[in-house]
């Protein structure tokens, strides 16, 4: 078996500040406890990379396992990965396991992995900012093509979370004349523990929609449907619980949120929600909502109905590829279509609402015992 390093930089400069874990998190943290008992933690910084101690190693596993943040620790842990840079370690062989996107676009990180005889091997989770630049923020399609591209051209293997993000790989490969490296397609599990039922959050119908405020996630549509809703039922309309950060290019959802005088009340965020509040709010709603224009997977899809929660989402192919015919799925531009199933799927007794509680009994949600099985197939083959 090889080696397996975790880049973990990401992981450990969000637990430094005190941020809780986004899906992209959710994943390295998964990696981390496949792993962390076999591996060793890797710090970067720019391209610039130092392979921690086992001693480090299993400390930092240990912090972002449990969540501990000890702020002193973390910079001592730092600095010493600093002076451990300068000790040149190799392996027989090695295989790093990188997670997120940051450092992808330097090339001297490749270059020191393969002087430490390291193989590296990325996931993508989505190639979104090069096919749907309007969605992200100035300049950062240019900053994602390059880490796509170079991940292309010096990555020993890639991970991808989708038959989409894999295609658009490819299609990318094939625009850049580049190289497609080995790759693995590995559906991703839900983050989310399954709870038992707590209290009811909130005593009245409610929808959840579980997302960062950014604009491919379409939350004006919804806010605009939801003044729709409220103008019809006044007082009997459901709630809208948004859990998420307000992100970027979102300014005419927050002012919507600020003020709209129709939504106030009925509109509820929740910025900071800790998974057992989550699963709470999951598990009492009427549907999740999710009306994304893009995705490369849809974490949140595979915790709802994983739990047994109805979803309304957009009509686009991942979540096909993730759900099959078990969502209601509305084409993302059709407010009237939102309307419509949200008005049904208030309704206590919603033949809709049953029906795809039905559908979702026979769901089969990815679990990460098969992910990491294909995972690690994968890395036997890299090795062959």
């Amino acid at each position: 078996m090889s080696k397996i390093l975790i880049d973990v930089t990401r992981l450990l400069t969000r637990l430094y500040d005190g941020l809780l874990p986004t899906g992209v998190d959710r994943v390295g943290l998964a990696y981390v406890q496949r792993y962390g008992g076999q591996a060793r933690a890797v710090l970067s910084e720019r391209g610039v990379s130092s392979v921690l101690t086992e001693r480090d190693s299993l400390k930092a596993f240990e912090w972002l396992t449990s969540s501990i943040c000890n702020r002193n620790s973390i910079r001592r842990l730092v600095i010493s990965a600093c002076t451990s840079s300068l000790r040149k370690t190799a392996f027989e062989r090695g295989i790093l396991l990188h997670t997120s996107h940051n450092g992808m676009e330097f090339q001297r990180y490749y270059r020191a992995m393969e002087r430490r005889n390291v193989r590296s091997v990325f996931m993508v989770h989505d190639l979104i900012p090069l096919t749907h630049a309007e969605y992200c923020r100035p300049a950062v399609d240019q900053a994602h093509r390059q880490r796509i591209r170079t991940a292309l051209e010096h990555a020993d293997g890639l991970i991808v979370n989708s038959r989409f993000t894999l295609d658009s790989l490819i299609a990318e490969a094939q625009q850049a004349h580049l190289r497609m490296p080995p790759a693995v397609i590995a559906h991703l599990a839900s983050g989310l523990p399954v709870r038992a039922h707590g209290k009811r959050p909130i005593d009245t119908p409610y929808f959840v929609f579980l997302s960062t405020i950014e604009p491919r996630k379409n939350h004006w549509l919804i806010l605009h449907v939801w003044r729709r809703i409220v103008e019809e039922y006044g007082n009997a309309a459901p709630k809208l619980v948004i859990i998420g950060r307000r992100g970027w290019e979102c300014e005419n959802v927050i002012d919507m949120l600020e003020r709209c005088v129709a939504l106030k009340g009925v509109v509820i965020e929740e910025a900071s929600c800790s998974d057992e509040r989550l699963s709470t709010y999951l598990q009492y709603a009427q549907a999740l909502l999710f009306p994304s224009f893009v995705e490369g997977y849809g974490m949140p899809l595979v915790e709802a109905l994983e739990l047994q929660v109805p979803v309304l989402a957009s009509d686009i192919d991942v979540f096909h590829e993730i759900a099959g015919d078990i969502p209601e799925y509305i084409d993302p531009l059709d407010g009237l279509g939102w309307i419509a199933q949200i008005k049904e799927y208030m309704q206590p007794e919603s033949r809709a609402r049953a029906a795809q509680l039905d559908r979702a009994k026979h769901f089969r949600p990815p679990t990460w015992t098969t992910h990491f099985e294909r995972v690690d197939d994968f890395i036997g083959s890299l090795q062959t």
